[in-house]
């Protein structure tokens, strides 16, 4: 493991063989199992735990209480809220495994759940609480249970800047 400015909470776990790139931030509790490679200016959340085999890239921010399985990757600048949960058995409990693949740019909103082999396309968000069973495409964004697509990032992004220069609250 190496550290290059890290900062990593006295109460977090960081297994074995764990590459950690520089500024990374673990904070409170949080759980980083072996074989496990973090990008440059991760932050991981209190009580996450990031199972083995999972790579993390660059500038991507974990939010508490989320499970990532083993044997996920997740792109860079990808964001997940919080209690959002990746899994890698979709028959449990099997003896085979297969990761979320979560690619750059993506956001995963709060108690969102995907299903082991599901891809998040570039640039889409799953919104807060859907379950993912199929893959999403790039610059969409899907909603609900199953997830279903709704409109486009370029929406979603017009929506957000909306919504931060409103006088609302």
């Amino acid at each position: 493991m190496s550290n290059n400015e890290s900062n990593i909470s006295t109460s977090a776990f960081v297994g074995k063989q764990v590459k950690l790139g520089s500024n990374v931030k673990i904070w409170n509790m949080a759980y980083i199992g072996t074989n496990t490679e973090i990008g440059d200016n991760v932050i991981i959340g209190s009580l996450a735990h990031v199972d083995y085999d999972v790579k993390i890239g660059s500038n991507t921010k974990i939010e508490g209480l989320v499970y990532i399985a083993p044997k996920c990757i997740i792109g860079k600048n990808v964001f997940i809220g919080p209690s959002a949960t990746l899994t890698n058995d979709p028959y449990p409990p099997s003896t085979k495994l297969v990761g979320v693949c979560i690619e750059d740019n993506a956001v995963i909103g709060a108690r969102a759940v995907i299903k082991a082999g599901v891809t998040i396309g570039k640039n889409s968000v799953v919104a807060m609480g859907s379950i993912v069973t199929k893959d999403v495409p790039p610059d969409t964004v899907v909603v609900g249970s199953p997830a279903k697509i709704v409109y486009t990032r370029a929406k979603y992004d017009e929506k957000m800047k909306d919504w931060e220069v409103s006088s609302k609250y």
